[in-house]
């Protein structure tokens, strides 16, 4: 038999890591050679172990998983990221193949699906649902936006405060967890709401809540 290929995950939730370790190492394809729960935590130990796959979380304490990426593929160009998130697809994926992630995947999906998804990246394919290929397929060819999501004009970092603040973090809690000042934070969150046309704090952590809670399309 060939040699199973290593797996590396990065995500902060315990019952997460662990759930995707035993669903890969079930697979006679794959081994998960490390774990890590956070970005900075994770880059020395990739960087050493040099896995043929990362599954990585878009959602990381301190550096996000999108930066990590861009972190891991500026020193280990060829290394093959899939990424997850129980977050709109029609938000992130995108974002996480313009950060060089051969992949996309809802953390609600299937085990056999987190299976092909790593094997069809491993074997040098892009792994995106139907519904998001298609999409990004209409966008290239039309070169306008195909998501009415008000979310998407965010920057990368705007969008971590707005998902913070949905999760119930004060603004000097999200400055710690970002490892930036409270008046840098209070400049994303003027941002957003400049952008999402959002009058007053208040709106924005309800708007912010809602979506967290997967109770609002914006």
């Amino acid at each position: 038999m060939p040699a199973k290929k290593n797996i590396y995950i990065v995500d902060d939730h315990p019952l997460m890591r662990k759930g995707m370790a035993m669903t890969l190492e079930d697979s006679v394809e794959f081994s998960v050679c490390g774990q890590s729960e956070s970005a900075e935590d994770a880059i020395g130990d990739i960087l050493e172990k040099k896995p043929d796959c990362c599954v990585i979380d878009i959602s990381l304490p301190g550096m996000n998983g999108i930066e990590l990426v861009k972190n891991l593929l500026a020193q280990m160009p060829d290394l093959k990221v899939l990424m997850v998130s129980r977050h709109d697809e029609e938000l992130y994926a995108e974002r996480a193949i313009k950060a060089g992630a051969k992949g996309y995947l809802m953390k609600l999906e299937a085990d056999d699906v987190l299976v092909a998804a790593v094997r069809q990246i491993i074997n040098g394919g892009i792994y995106l649902s139907n519904k998001i290929e298609s999409q990004l397929i209409m966008k290239i060819a039309s070169g306008q936006s195909t998501s009415t999501n008000p979310l998407e004009i965010l920057s990368d970092r705007e969008l971590e405060v707005f998902e913070l603040t949905g999760n119930g973090l004060a603004t000097k809690d999200i400055a710690q967890r970002l490892h930036v000042s409270v008046k840098t934070v209070d400049t994303y969150r003027a941002r957003i709401k400049d952008k999402m046309h959002l009058s007053t704090g208040n709106e924005l952590m309800r708007k912010a809540v809602q979506w967290v809670e997967g109770n609002s399309d914006l």
